[in-house]
């Protein structure tokens, strides 16, 4: 879960109430948040392991109380003091949920962005533009701003791999812009950290830099992201300058100030759903503090091929509001609540999904609850997040706890008890358990055990080479266990086992009256290696598991083992035998 960061006095401001610690803890749980933690800068130096200041340095930090807030990882509009205190005064009733409004351009050079389609499509294919006009920052605004770029970058951006945003100050520039892609030594401009010095440099000369320059280490992570492309993702105004080097720096000259009027925003990416989620975030968090609050303009995203006509073009921020449904009883029996269908609706209002109404299901004729889905709720996909949202507005200390209808006992499934209890044994006799992925390539499953390639549970589009298809063997992933531990000592045997499942193509299986077309399956598999075969070892270790679920070898095996065999008690008619893989 993310921990945001707010100052306590800051966020009472935005509220327009106080409370105490222990209060504010209680709302946090009432609308479905954690505080983490009451600190200050002053305490978090005095606590820090890594970071060590003197004294005078420890005196000079600020002792404003600070709240840790954990927020789910799927609530991007709650990465920020602005998300964070506008839902709760919504949660709270006192105001209403904001209305987002997409005007007109008021200016069409700066409306536009040309994307040079066959050059970005080799490193970073999608771009996506708002501009923001008349917003009016201080110095807490302004460190907010720049704080939800950062939580944005390591949440749902991972790192800026799937996305990265640039804000430039749109009157230091000059429209249209283009996003193209360029070899690095053609890409000349002074970066953002070097403002003061102003120290150009061209794109394959920064990546060195920052992969060396101590100063400059937060921003070495990124530098993989593109450094060994042949061409760099660019973003520039109709004069050439360079608006930013995605995803690592933006440029100086289009820098972000307190005295920035009109912002302009862009954001690069290779998943152009999520570049969407990203730009409506920061649009519906910052545009409270713009003229006309809750209001944005749009930027038109036009991509062009070699011969210079528009492929395909289209306009951005989306913001858009969508429907959902969700059946009434599916709700209260989800939650264990007995709520009417028109305080159902009225519950919305405070967690953001309204305008609310009851609808008739046109089959059955039950109630059915339609939300209104703004753009800042994009982790509203399935009547379950319906649900949970109408918990949290109806209170989870509302619900009250009952008696389960139906009395059973519950117990362990017997072929998961069996597992269990062989792991035991198996464990007691040497052998370390390991958990393998469940999912590997053809070659391994296959190639690599000298067997002929045969029917498997394959991916459609598997992300590498390694998780091709759904083993049906437990052997490969002990062999890579192997593989990636040579450094372990060998001399007295190397004891590995795993019970797990593999999945066997069926086209008779059915669960739940679907004929799914494969099953699972419950393997043991066990390996010893050492300086000798060890065979009488993995032969001990067969007849010991058998021995132990009471199934005896059947007669031609016992008969080529001469007198080694020792009769034990096994239920009739179950036997086993060896046989080559």
């Amino acid at each position: 879960m993310p921990t945001v960061s707010v100052g306590r006095d800051a966020l009472f401001a935005h509220l327009g109430r106080t409370y105490t610690d222990d209060e504010f803890d209680e709302l946090c749980f009432e609308f479905g948040v954690e505080l983490d933690e009451v600190t200050s800068e002053r305490e978090e130096a005095t606590k820090s392991e890594t970071v060590k200041l003197s004294k005078d340095q420890i005196a000079a930090l600020s002792d404003e109380v600070v709240y840790k807030i954990d927020v789910p990882a799927n609530r991007y509009d709650l990465l920020c003091i602005e998300g964070i205190s506008r839902s709760l005064k919504v949660f709270l009733g006192d105001m209403d949920a904001p209305s987002y409004e997409v005007l007109e351009p008021s200016h069409e050079a700066s409306s536009t962005m040309t994307v040079v389609q066959a050059n970005v499509d080799t490193v970073r294919p999608y771009v996506v533009c708002a501009v923001l006009r008349d917003v009016t920052f201080d110095p807490e605004r302004y460190q907010s701003f720049i704080e939800l770029q950062d939580q944005l970058h390591r949440n749902l951006c991972r790192q800026r791999t799937l996305v990265a945003i640039g804000t430039h100050d749109l009157d230091s520039v000059r429209g249209p812009f283009t996003y193209d892609a360029r070899a690095p030594g053609e890409i000349k401009f002074v970066p953002l950290t070097h403002t003061d010095e102003g120290r150009e440099f061209d794109g394959r000369e920064l990546m060195e830099h920052y992969e060396t320059e101590p100063a400059c280490k937060h921003l070495k992570p990124y530098v993989p992201i593109i450094k060994d492309s042949p061409l760099y993702p660019v973003v520039l105004d109709s004069e050439g300058t360079v608006l930013s080097l995605p995803p690592i720096i933006n440029g100086s000259k289009s820098r972000i100030t307190l005295d920035t009027k009109n912002v302009f925003i862009e954001c690069t990416a290779t998943d152009l759903t999520k570049a969407n989620i990203v730009l409506d975030t920061v649009v519906a968090m910052f545009s409270e503090y713009a003229a006309r609050p809750f209001t944005v303009e749009p930027v038109t995203v036009s991509y062009v091929d070699a011969a210079g006509g528009v492929a395909r073009s289209y306009v951005t921020p989306q913001m858009y509001t969508r429907k959902e449904t969700a059946k009434v009883d599916f709700v209260n029996s989800l939650i264990g609540i007995s709520v009417e269908s028109s305080k159902m609706a009225d519950l919305c209002n405070r967690i953001q999904l309204g305008p609310a109404r009851i609808i008739p299901d046109g089959q059955t004729g039950e109630d059915v609850l339609e939300v209104t889905v703004p753009p800042t709720r994009s982790d509203i996909l399935h009547a379950v997040d319906v649900a949970e949202d109408v918990g949290i507005a109806h209170g989870y200390n509302n619900i009250v706890r009952t008696v389960p209808g139906t009395c059973t006992v519950g117990r362990e499934q017997p072929l998961n008890q069996l597992g269990d209890l062989l792991r035991d044994e198996i464990g007691r006799a040497g052998y370390t358990e390991v958990l393998t992925h469940g999912l590997c390539s053809t070659a391994d499953n296959f190639t690599a055990l000298g067997r002929p390639v045969t029917a498997a549970v394959k991916l459609s589009n598997p992300a590498n080479v390694e998780y091709e298809v759904v083993r049906t063997t437990l052997l490969p992933g002990l062999l890579k266990t192997l593989q990636h531990n040579k450094s372990m000592s060998f001399a007295g045997g190397f004891k590995l086992f795993e019970i797990s499942d593999v999945v066997l193509p069926d086209s008779e299986c059915v669960v739940s009256e679907t004929v799914v077309g494969a099953r699972n399956s419950r393997r043991v598999c066990a390996t010893f290696t050492g300086p000798s075969s060890g065979f009488e070892i993995i032969h001990g270790l067969v007849d010991r598991i058998m021995t132990l679920c009471e199934v005896a070898p059947e007669a031609g095996y016992v008969a080529s083992s001469g007198s080694a065999y020792k009769s034990v008690y096994c239920k009739e008619g179950w036997e086993y035998t060896i046989r080559e893989l």
